[in-house]
């Protein structure tokens, strides 16, 4: 398997709107809205300033996917990572993609001089908040709230 990480160009977004599907189906505060999520991903995609889109390829094929979003903290003084929608092809998983996939944005974060990554992932699922954990992330005590406008 030869499998590449690296920032998604603009051929890579219908492949990632496909990952983002399949995240959403298994996410309960989302449904997948194939216009916005390419919206999304285009924005990204276009204002380098907001954040970067990563992919892994595998065998020149988008297999996984993850996005770094910036933000300030006023606690660190300086900006900060919100990662976000990292997600495998299923048939990929278990096969140590997502685990590459995230200590490379961690590493890339670190050599940017970003000194947290922040991520959400939904409380009922338990694989991925034991990949979270074992990759060194940990629980914050701080709770998730939303409202919708």
């Amino acid at each position: 398997m030869n499998a590449t990480i690296d920032f998604a160009t603009a051929d890579d977004l219908e492949p990632m709107a496909d990952l983002l599907a399949e995240l959403f189906t298994l996410e309960s505060d989302f449904q997948p809205e194939r216009h916005k999520q390419l919206a999304g991903l285009r924005l990204i995609l276009d204002n380098p300033a907001i954040g970067r889109l990563f992919v892994v390829r595998v065998d020149d094929s988008v297999a996984g996917m993850a996005n770094a979003l910036f933000t300030v903290s006023t606690a660190e003084g300086r900006r900060v990572i919100l990662l976000e929608d990292v997600i495998v092809k299923a048939a990929r998983r278990g096969s140590g993609l997502g685990r590459k996939l995230v200590e490379h944005i961690l590493a890339w974060a670190a050599a940017n001089g970003l000194p947290r990554v922040t991520l959400l992932a939904d409380k009922d699922n338990a694989p991925a908040l034991a990949f979270y954990k074992r990759l060194g992330f940990e629980y914050s005590a701080m709770r998730v709230l939303r409202k919708t406008m």
